[in-house]
């Protein structure tokens, strides 16, 4: 039997479901409370991870599943990437209409995402964007209650819990690192795990966690990383970093190979002035 350690949400019990199924093995899903799910450390990305690799090195579970735009680039000691099965919809879609040009000036955009409030407010500066918080459930009965004119949730999530009736449009946005993929996390040597891994997702996902790595982004980063599969070796990688308030950012993309194609957009995008904008948008988000 494989202990599979997740957090309790809908979305992320959903997903360990998934992760059990394709195992096809027998499989116990042990459901394990984060500092993330008690709203703690609120700009510590470890918050929704830390407590999963706890309960791994101790042997408590066998492997963890995670939303992969939750994980550091550095993983616990001991521990390893054994799976990156294959990818939802990584892109955002928007709730309450059906694009950004329709919204009215002053009408307010629901989210708790730094990336994705800077986005649109490059988009459209005349928006309020507003702070909203808790699962999908709850934030569309938010969204149903007018405590926004709209909000921005990810596809993979509204689809994995069956609300995808609930997508009004897509967003030209470009995507956190790792959005809609799943990271399965295993102690060192264990790759029972690994029949369920995805090979272009993998290489995607590896070369978006590159850049954020190669840049040090933080959760007080607003920044975008998609790469899109272009042969059994390249991706195309697109980056995007700015300003909280959106009024600079600095946006590139360049097709490479999946293992090296992370650190030379982060150069290119720090030779264009990203260590600046890092630096401001970390001074802004502490502010």
């Amino acid at each position: 039997m494989i202990r599979l350690g997740t957090r309790g949400s809908a979305l992320a019990l959903t997903q360990a479901r998934s992760v059990a199924a394709a195992l096809g093995e027998e499989v116990q899903i042990v459901t394990v409370s984060t500092s993330g799910d008690r709203d703690e450390a609120r700009n510590d990305k470890s918050r929704w991870t830390s407590t999963l690799e706890a309960a791994l090195l101790h042997g408590e579970i066998d492997i963890a599943v995670h939303s992969a735009k939750d994980v550091p680039g550095e993983l616990a000691q001991g521990t390893w990437v054994a799976a990156i099965p294959e990818r939802q919809d990584p892109r955002d879609a928007l709730c309450g209409c059906a694009e950004i040009a329709s919204l009215r000036p002053g009408a307010r955009v629901g989210t708790s995402s730094l990336r994705r409030a800077a986005q649109i407010r490059a988009l459209r500066e005349d928006i309020e964007v507003v702070e909203l918080r808790g699962n999908v459930d709850t934030r569309l009965r938010k969204l149903a209650e007018h405590e926004a004119d709209a909000i921005v949730l990810a596809i993979a999530g509204l689809r994995r819990l069956g609300r995808e009736r609930e997508i009004g449009g897509i967003l030209d946005l470009v995507p956190a690192p790792g959005q809609g993929a799943l990271l399965v996390q295993a102690r060192a040597g264990d790759e029972r795990a690994r029949a369920i891994n995805d090979p272009i997702a993998e290489r995607c996902v590896t070369s978006e966690r590159a850049l954020a790595g190669q840049l040090n982004a933080t959760c007080a980063t607003p920044l975008g990383a998609s790469a899109v599969a272009v042969s059994e070796v390249e991706v195309t990688l697109t980056g995007w970093i700015g300003l909280p308030d959106g009024s600079h950012w600095i946006r590139d993309e360049l097709t490479g190979p999946a293992d090296t194609v992370g650190a030379a957009v982060a150069e290119r995008m720090l030779a264009a002035g990203a260590g600046e904008l890092l630096q401001r948008a970390e001074e802004m988000a502490a502010a």
